[in-house]
């Protein structure tokens, strides 16, 4: 019984890794990796906001992951992943809204791009107090890049 153990833990493991693989591939997963907004557009649900962003101001300087992921290679990825992860799980099975509303740490990675390229205005609008006088940049321009 015991030597069935490992066999039937090396199975699972195969398994899991074979039926990760098969998903990967099904699902177009190496478009994930890029940074091809139209990997974005892979998922009908998000079809209304890279048409918005083809006809945005932003197009022409930003791409989805200049706003929607961390600065850094690590940190990316992990955004990436834990998305990635977190949408696949909803779609597969069946429980996303019909219209899609973004996380609070998504929203806090998208605030953080705004003030990066935009820190002079921020500065200049939130003045000496920044911190204790923040304003959301995304609260007053949610559709600066997705037009709707």
């Amino acid at each position: 019984m015991l030597r069935l153990l490992p066999i039937v833990a090396a199975s699972t493991l195969g398994a899991a890794i074979a039926l990760a693989g098969y998903t990967f591939l099904y699902a177009r997963g190496w478009a994930y990796l890029t940074n091809d907004p139209r990997a974005c557009a892979n998922c009908h649900v998000m079809e209304q906001q890279y048409s918005g962003w083809l006809k945005g101001s932003h197009r022409a300087v930003a791409v989805c992951n200049d706003c929607h992921t961390p600065p850094g290679l690590v940190a990316k990825y992990l955004v990436k992943g834990e998305n990635g992860f977190r949408h696949s799980f909803a779609f597969t099975t069946g429980r996303f809204p019909d219209e899609i509303h973004i996380v609070q740490r998504d929203l806090d990675v998208t605030e953080r791009a705004c003030r990066k390229c935009h820190e002079e205005i921020v500065t200049a609008i939130e003045g000496p107090h920044g911190e204790s006088g923040r304003l959301s940049c995304v609260r007053c321009h949610r559709s600066v890049g997705h037009m709707e």
